[in-house]
């Protein structure tokens, strides 16, 4: 009799069978399923900014601030890369003060910024009269709708 439960207590533990159509193993196929499991939605992994190095321990601030006063004024000091490329720190003197004159001789002469903004004008309007030639030429035409199919 002992013989034959230590037998049974070494035979290993029947291993179930994967369901045919699905792979899954036919004791988790047949489990119902539970309704309390969360799931997570779709999750996407951004790249990270070609210039800065990742690090995944920075901390993020989630308020983003505009352009101030400080920040239009301000300008971070060249490195030395920029200065050699540049022509050195005396070329760089000279460009920054031509700039600076010319900025003064313009606001001296009253004449325009080099750089302009944008300004958009009105969209075109067809006046009374030309709508009604319109409406009349595309009745000539045997209708307006037969000419934008063509």
């Amino acid at each position: 009799m002992m013989l034959a439960v230590t037998a049974h207590a070494q035979q290993a533990a029947p291993v179930p069978e994967p369901a045919p159509a699905t792979g899954i193993p036919a004791a988790e196929a047949a489990a119902p399923p539970q309704g309390d499991v969360t799931t997570l939605g779709e999750v996407r992994a951004l790249k990270p900014e070609d210039d800065e190095p990742l690090d995944l321990y920075r901390f993020k601030n989630p308020v983003k601030f505009g352009d101030n006063r400080f920040s239009r004024d301000w300008s971070e000091p060249p490195s030395p890369e920029q200065v050699s490329l540049s022509g050195g720190y005396i070329m760089m003197g000279v460009v920054k003060g031509l700039t600076a004159a010319g900025k003064g001789l313009n606001k001296l002469t009253g004449g325009p910024d080099q750089i302009q903004s944008a300004i958009a004008r009105p969209p075109p309007e067809l006046s009374a009269e030309q709508q009604r030639r319109a409406l009349q030429f595309c009745e000539q035409q045997d209708g307006c709708g037969a000419s934008v199919g063509k």
